[in-house]
């Protein structure tokens, strides 16, 4: 950090240092449906860190199992899970737009109410939306995993941020991993393993069976064919 051992020193010396997000934009073109679905469902189902800390029993008018989904993508999978259980409430977080409009098409193609977005880092969005204790789960499908070696330090998947959800999740609440890449289900494992307060729910105390609440989706059909693997790892907050 140039020799400065903190952000808050960095800035007080007036100098900028950027920060580590969750992601790293890449926004696509939006297609006219995707722009018509959030104009059209973005005032009912749209979340901002604008609103602050947010009172979830208020936002779903009701009091239920809270399950939060960070980067779904064109949000297929959260979509058909959010329909399939309509006893839990669901909180997607993306940051590209597109995708955004693509899971909010679905969602009122579905006619579903247990389902909010937030179009931002799903780092802030903790921090500054989710009280502690506030989640029964939280998933992480197929990150980018960051291949190369010098890039792994930008996976999402850190002592830091473990911690971070540590304090949003429940007793009890679970952190579900999922990747299509066994180095990067390897590095999870290693950092979870030295999480404290967290216990793996394996029975063989690393991978589990895909969950029946998660969709198995078009790309990991695919992949399995070609005789690719996907990890599921599940640990539960202990403590």
């Amino acid at each position: 950090m140039r020799g400065f051992k903190t952000q808050e020193e960095a800035r007080a010396a007036g100098v900028y240092i950027s920060e580590v997000k969750s992601f790293v934009k890449r926004e696509g073109r939006l297609t006219n449906a995707q722009a018509k679905a959030i104009e059209q469902n973005w005032p009912s189902m749209g979340l901002s860190v604008q609103q602050g800390m947010l009172d979830l029993d208020q936002v779903f008018s009701r009091n239920a199992k809270r399950v939060v989904e960070i980067g779904f993508g064109m949000g297929k999978s959260l979509v058909e899970m959010a329909t399939n259980t309509p006893a839990e409430d669901f909180i997607g977080i993306e940051v590209h737009k597109p995708g955004v409009g693509a899971c909010l098409a679905l969602a009122n193609e579905a006619n579903i109410t247990n389902l909010r977005i937030f179009e931002h880092d799903a780092v802030e969005v903790l921090k500054l939306c989710l009280a502690e204790q506030s989640i029964d789960r939280l998933q992480l499908f197929f990150p980018d995993p960051w291949h190369k070696k010098r890039h792994h330090k930008r996976r999402i998947v850190q002592s830091d941020f473990v911690q971070h959800i540590r304090s949003k999740l429940k007793i009890g609440g679970e952190f579900h991993m999922a990747t299509d890449w066994e180095p990067y289900a390897i590095h999870m494992l290693e950092v979870m393993n030295d999480a404290e307060g967290f216990s793996n729910t394996s029975a063989t105390q690393d991978y589990v069976e895909r969950p029946a609440y998660r969709p198995i989706t078009k790309f990991e059909v695919r992949g399995q064919k070609l005789g690719h693997g996907v990890w599921d790892i599940i640990f539960k907050r202990d403590a």
